[in-house]
């Protein structure tokens, strides 16, 4: 199918100048206006779509070229779009890989998707060295694809000034700024920033946020190059329906790190996912299959260890041979403590903060044995972040990154898998059938 898509990419020059701030600024904006919105983030992070999802009323989705590569990208981005699609980049614009490569950036993005970027600059402390800046990214990579700017934290006395000199300078159109707004401030943790469901008054900072663009950013002229962007060629991957199944899916202030193309590539295959929280109710709703996904338990222990009946009835699920995928997050949760406070018990140790990034990063699984997602030899795109460490890791699957440095992790068996690996399902959609097939076995076992 070919689409129009009105798309741009919001990128920056690094972590921390300002592109969160500034697609949500947009975001409000637009929504504000009535118009159709969908966002996107590029990389593996799940914290911004929280954000974007917020504030569009609908899931933001994914955009990752390690996990998906170029092809399936185009078709899952016509798959999620609406009328006007903002894509906020990752790190640094040329940041990819590795620190020489531009492989899987918002650069790389940019060009996969044919859409215009628009460069976020942190102003602050700068004058004409703005243009420098500026500059050196236009210069780097051909074609560089930044179409325009947008700066941060600079003053509205600054901005004419500076707008000016980054016009003559490089050629290339600013298209606003957003000066320093305390009052909309997001805070950080050290996974990114903290959730948007806890982020106090999160509506309020977002319109005081939207109200600042539509004084300092011009976006009709946004809207203008969104519109620029040609019709894009690709076809949005299906999936035939296997059956119809259950799947409990921890939702809650401790468990919410999930791929949409996850969760929407097991509906297509016939699922119906029911939300639960292991923080307050009494045990699992009636479901085939359950999925544990990452979060923040480790935040949340009192009060998981206190909810004793959830995590009997959890305990005995799994142990039962429920269909159960558990990633980082509820990999812990399904262990015997996290930081001494008792969990689930399913599975043996407990872990702790190790202080430091422990295995973090791109991964490709390869499993050596045939259990509930894969076979033998599959392979699958996944990612690992985590300061927290397991006593036992699990040792089912090895992991390899793409420098070539790789590691044994996860449990796995015929009816799970536990790991600190968070996978990306539609890289490999064999493993979301053989989940969604185990499901319906459970389902039609008397």
């Amino acid at each position: 199918m070919t689409e129009r898509a009105a798309r741009l990419l919001i990128a920056g020059t690094g972590s921390g100048c300002g592109k969160t701030t500034m697609t949500c600024a947009i975001l409000q904006a637009l929504k504000n206006r009535g118009e159709d919105v969908g966002a996107f983030k590029c990389g593996p992070d799940y914290i911004d779509p929280m954000f974007h999802s917020e504030i569009i009323g609908a899931e933001s989705a994914n955009i990752d070229l390690f996990f998906a590569g170029e092809t399936l990208a185009r078709g899952l981005f016509l798959k999620n779009a609406r009328d006007l699609n903002l894509i906020e980049g990752v790190m640094g614009y040329y940041d990819g890989l590795s620190m020489t490569s531009e492989e899987a950036s918002s650069w790389h993005v940019a060009q996969a998707l044919e859409a215009p970027a628009v460069l976020v600059v942190n102003g602050r402390g700068m004058a004409l060295s703005a243009a420098a800046v500026v500059k050196g990214y236009m210069a780097l990579r051909a074609p560089h694809g930044v179409a325009g700017v947008l700066l941060n934290h600079i003053s509205p006395m600054t901005y004419p000034q500076m707008k000016a000199a980054i016009e003559a300078e490089c050629g290339v159109r600013v298209y606003g700024y957003l000066p320093a707004l305390p009052e909309a401030a997001l805070e950080s943790r050290h996974l990114g920033l903290v959730t948007a469901r806890e982020v106090a008054d999160l509506k309020g900072r977002m319109q005081a946020l939207a109200r600042q663009a539509e004084k300092s950013v011009d976006l009709d002229g946004l809207i203008a190059l969104m519109r620029s962007a040609p019709a894009l060629a690709a076809d949005p991957p299906r999936a035939e329906k296997l059956g119809d199944v259950r799947i409990a899916v921890a939702r809650d202030r401790a468990f919410c790190f999930y791929y949409r193309d996850n969760l929407a590539l097991f509906e297509e295959l016939g699922a119906e996912l029911v939300p639960f929280s292991p923080l307050t109710d009494e045990a699992l709703p009636p479901c085939d299959g359950l999925y544990l996904g990452g979060g923040y338990p480790e935040l949340y222990t009192a009060a998981l260890r206190a909810n004793e009946a959830m995590r009997a009835d959890l305990r005995a699920a799994v142990a039962g041979g429920l269909p159960t995928v558990a990633e980082c997050g509820g990999f812990m949760y399904l262990t015997e403590s996290i930081g001494g406070e008792a969990m689930a018990g399913v599975l043996p140790g407990g872990c702790e903060n190790k202080g430091r990034l422990v295995r973090f990063g791109y991964v490709t699984l390869r499993a050596e044995k045939d259990s509930l997602l894969f076979e033998a030899g599959d392979e699958i795109r996944a990612h690992e972040f985590h300061y927290w460490d397991a006593d036992d890791p699990g040792d089912a699957l090895e992991a390899a990154k793409p420098s070539g440095r790789s590691w044994r992790c996860a449990h796995v068996s015929d009816t799970l898998y536990a790991g600190f690996p968070h996978l990306y399902l539609p890289s490999r959609p064999k493993a979301a059938r053989r989940f969604i097939q185990k499901c319906l076995e459970r389902k039609n076992t008397p």
